[in-house]
């Protein structure tokens, strides 16, 4: 081999139907990415409106109204249709209705089918993560998730983007890594501007994207309440370590924290108001009402619909997440934020890193420090 002959690499299979269900901004923003990667693309949306100024305009008017679309991704209102014939699907609907869609796509998906469960969360009541949810109403397809920093408006408008293409390995896949459900996946959602890589740490991937919410709700409340950089640093970094316990404690890596679906997204998420997550924390950290946020309009925010799931589900393993009980402890009304964040700042002194194993009682706490300013936290 000359020096300006490069090493053989295998062929990888693209999807090459698409379904997409759910024509809000991201699942628009994926439906777009996939159609310029030349893949024929059915956008199911349950709005009439959406679907006709898709198909007509190339532009969904209510969730990315100055984006152009592609010309040839099609939208429809019929779940039957979009399914019928796909290679491959894509679920990008919000938490809380991943069970009842899962259920619905099941009527129609053919056998074997992957799906790629976009949504970011953990179900209440059974700590289920968003696949797994999917995963009993499915029953026997492959699958996985599309997760990493990544504003939908951003992806659509053609702006350099990575994201985390994620599911199980199986013992064949190790064989042949090339023919995974998740280099296929990423093969095909692979453009000039959408870069695709591959994990096959589904828990450590999806943890990331439900708990980065959370840290980004708290990073609203302290900008909001006036506070700077030093403390929305700290937050993102300490906020990242309750995601690689919780991760870890479920059986994902730690080192899958620090990519993409993990550090990269909640960097995104904690630095912008863009973040509907950072939005609402500013807001409550500026005394906003919760009925007044987002000027009274019923806006989904999925940390703040997650923050009690999170914390349910990091008691049951045993893991202290001490940020994100902060953030639920806030939005359900029991405790005040400005008190809340100044206990969460007064904890116990611990070691970083937590092998060394040390903690003691913290010297504000011990001499009752009265709060004088009202920005003292």
């Amino acid at each position: 081999m000359t020096v300006t002959q490069r090493p053989q690499r295998p062929a990888c299979r693209p999807y090459d139907r698409i379904a997409v269900i759910g024509a809000g901004a991201w699942g628009t923003a994926l439906a777009a990415v996939a159609a310029t990667a030349g893949r024929k693309v059915r956008l199911f949306s349950r709005d009439n409106q959406v679907a006709r100024s898709i198909n007509a305009d190339h532009v969904n008017t209510r969730y990315l109204p100055d984006v152009a679309l592609p010309d040839t991704l099609v939208a429809v209102t019929d779940m039957a249709a979009a399914l019928d014939g796909a290679d491959a699907v894509i679920m990008v609907v919000p938490s809380r209705a991943v069970r009842s869609v899962a259920a619905q796509v099941a009527r129609y998906i053919a056998h074997g089918v992957p799906v790629a469960v976009c949504s970011k969360g953990i179900e209440p009541t059974t700590g289920l993560l968003m696949t797994q949810v999917a995963e009993q109403e499915l029953g026997a397809h492959p699958l996985g998730t599309v997760s990493g920093p990544t504003f939908a408006r951003e992806t659509a408008l053609g702006h350099p983007t990575a994201a985390s293409v994620a599911f199980p390995f199986t013992p064949m896949d190790r064989l042949a890594p090339h023919e995974s459900t998740a280099a296929r996946f990423a093969h095909t959602l692979s453009t000039e501007s959408f870069r695709t890589y591959i994990s096959d740490d589904l828990v450590g991937v999806e943890i990331g994207g439900a708990v980065k919410n959370v840290i980004a709700i708290a990073c609203g409340m302290m900008t909001g309440a006036g506070f700077a950089e030093n403390t929305r640093a700290a937050l993102i970094t300490r906020g990242m370590e309750e995601m690689k316990v919780l991760a870890e404690a479920l059986g994902g890596r730690r080192e899958t924290v620090t990519g993409l679906s993990g550090a990269g997204d909640l960097t995104l998420t904690c630095s912008s108001t863009t973040s509907r997550n950072m939005s609402l924390g500013v807001q409550l950290g500026q005394g906003t009402a919760r009925a007044d946020c987002f000027g009274g309009k019923p806006v989904v925010v999925e940390g703040e619909a997650n923050a009690t799931s999170v914390i349910d589900l990091a008691r049951r393993v045993g893991v202290s997440m001490p940020i994100c009980e902060t953030v639920d402890a806030v939005l359900t009304g029991r405790a005040e934020l400005r008190q809340a964040f100044r206990d969460l700042w007064t904890r116990p002194i611990e070691a970083e890193p937590r092998a060394l194993g040390v903690s003691f009682t913290n010297p504000v706490m011990l001499a009752a420090t009265p709060i004088n300013d009202e920005r003292q936290i």
